[in-house]
Order: structure tokens, then C-alpha cells, then sequence
């Protein structure tokens, strides 16, 4: 049974109940380690070690130019020097957001371990060769399925169907198949987050949660900056 109780009306769904936190360990500027990556790191492995489901899930915003925003789950792949890492379709709305207007929010939630990390930054496509490197890592089906959709625009009952058999007769395998050459398209591949900040947050009794920030020195170069921490108030 779910710890939320609401009461309903006609018009009106009003929540009542809510998830006590009580987490034992804290996080403060003092204990936290100096790159906000680095911390990340450490945190991620803990997360995979503490068996949270889909630790690499992570909720991705953009917003146009004139400052709609839209958000959607995606999947974080890699953490280099200069920030996270995603791929996608480069004609999708995010990607055609993220060209017009270069910023992107990361948001991860670890429920078991009451944990987040928030990420705000600006955004770099990956080179054509890094990006195929990682799509020569995915299984067939998947590879297939990135010819096959059109991401984001409308389709028919059974377009994506009759797509996917077409990249499969054009590519000699199929969806089921272990190994097969399928290459990597040209509107398709990884999208990079420079941080300019970074908060861990960690849920603590009567929502007075720990919240550390680590804001990017101005000037500071992408692949060696430097950060100030400070904790904020819950």
C-alpha cells in the first residue's frame, strides 16, 4: 500500500500523506570530495552497489528559445572529464531544442537511498567517432531501431512495423540477431553536459534535507575547473 492518502472530489485531488526520510549519514561542504564528478562518481557506485533500480535514469530538460520547457527520461552513459554523457536522435524535440537553445537539466532521483542529483549546464554534441564507437556497443535491435524511428514526429497505426522491416531487409538482420552490421546514421549520436552546477541533495526527518552546491569558477577550463561549495538551506 502506497504511504500517499489523498482526499478526492469532484473537481479536486488534494495529497495528504508523504515519504518520512530518514537517512543516517550527511553530506556537508567538509566532507564532500572537490569536483562535483568526482562526487558523482563515488555516489553512482554506491547507488549500483545498493541494487537501486536503473541507476542511470535520469530526467533530461530542455526548453525552446522562448522558454517552454519539456522534460523526459533518458538514460545517462558516461561521465568523462568534461561532463555527462547522452545519446539520442538529433531530429527529436530535445535535440532540436538543444540546438536552438544550448542548456540542459539533469535530474537524477535514487528513491532507495534518498538521494538526488541535480545538474545544470551547457550542451556539446559528441564527435562522429565517439558517438559510433558507443552505438557499435548496442545490440542489433537497438541499432535497427534508430533507422526505424523517426523520433518524435507522428506515425501511423503500424509505420514503425513496416520501418523496421525495411532497415532490417536493407541491412540483412534481423531485430533478434546477436551480431550484424548495422552503421551508425547521420541524425543520430550523443549530446554532452558541461556542469556550471551541481546539488546533492540527501533526504533527512521533517524535510530538512541535505543540500550541497557546487557552483563552476567563471573562466575555469571544462576539462580542470574549479568550484565553490556551499550548503543551502533545505
Amino acid at each position: 500500500m502506497s504511504s500517499v492518502s489523498v482526499t478526492e472530489s469532484a473537481d479536486c485531488l488534494q495529497v495528504q500523506g508523504h515519504v518520512q526520510y530518514d537517512t543516517p549519514d550527511h553530506i556537508t561542504p567538509s566532507n564532500v570530495h572537490t569536483s562535483p564528478l568526482e562526487q558523482f562518481h563515488i555516489w553512482f557506485n554506491q547507488a549500483r552497489e545498493a541494487n537501486v533500480r536503473e541507476p542511470d535514469a535520469m530526467s533530461l530538460s530542455t526548453a525552446t528559445t522562448s522558454g517552454i520547457p519539456s522534460s523526459r527520461m533518458v538514460l545517462f552513459k558516461q561521465l568523462d572529464k568534461r561532463g555527462f554523457v547522452f545519446y539520442t536522435n538529433y531530429t527529436s524535440r530535445k535535440s532540436r531544442e538543444l540546438e536552438q537553445n544550448p542548456q540542459a537539466a539533469l535530474l537524477f532521483f535514487w528513491r532507495e537511498m534518498s538521494r538526488q542529483v541535480r545538474v545544470l549546464g551547457r550542451v556539446e554534441k559528441l564527435s562522429k567517432e565517439e558517438s559510433e564507437e558507443y552505438f557499435k556497443s548496442r545490440p542489433v535491435g537497438t541499432r535497427l531501431g534508430a533507422w526505424a524511428s523517426h523520433q518524435s514526429s507522428v506515425i501511423g497505426e503500424d509505420d514503425l512495423v513496416h520501418r523496421l522491416a525495411e532497415v532490417q531487409e536493407r541491412f540483412g538482420v534481423q531485430a533478434s540477431d546477436k551480431e550484424g552490421d548495422v552503421p551508425l546514421p547521420d541524425f543520430w549520436g550523443g549530446w554532452r553536459v558541461i556542469p556550471s552546477e551541481v546539488e546533492f541533495w540527501l533526504g533527512k526527518p521533517s524535510r530538512l534535507h541535505d543540500r550541497v552546491r557546487y557552483l563552476r569558477v567563471e573562466g575555469s577550463p571544462d576539462d580542470q575547473p574549479r568550484w565553490t561549495i556551499d550548503r543551502l538551506s533545505p
